[in-house]
């Protein structure tokens, strides 16, 4: 089930997102979850959903969830790392994003994203460390 405020919290956020169709599924400081569809407009030649997309996926799921971390008086954050590690191909359905920090202090939050795939196997696993401006 689709999390309207959440949703709306990505797409006013990022706009990319809401081009990519974007839908959170929840969202709180203990976790984020969004869920990016299979598209052939978002695919390789293949019919694999192209790895900027599951990077963008797993690169926004981690921002709400470090904006979600913020300490008291901080205005937003960045992201000035990023890894992925890509272990399989999404060739139909969707993809769900789940973010968790890792550590949320005053200067950088660190959240870990898993993707996973219709059947519930791992696509991807980024670590993204986030700057708090």
């Amino acid at each position: 089930m689709t999390d309207t405020e959440g949703t709306a919290l990505f797409h006013q956020t990022m706009p990319f997102a809401e081009r990519l169709g974007i839908e959170a599924l929840e969202h709180s400081a203990d976790l984020v979850r969004a869920r990016l569809t299979w598209e052939d407009s978002l695919c390789t030649l293949g019919g694999a959903l192209h790895g900027g997309a599951l990077m963008s996926l797993a690169d926004a799921t981690g921002a709400v969830c470090a904006f979600l971390n913020l300490p008291e008086g901080a205005q937003g954050t960045t992201t000035i790392e990023s890894k992925t590690n890509f272990l399989r191909a999404v060739r139909e359905g969707h993809v769900v994003a789940t973010a968790r920090a890792l550590h949320a202090g005053r200067r950088v939050i660190v959240v870990e994203t898993e993707l996973r795939d219709g059947d519930g196997k791992l696509v991807a696993k980024t670590t993204q460390t986030q700057a708090v401006l």
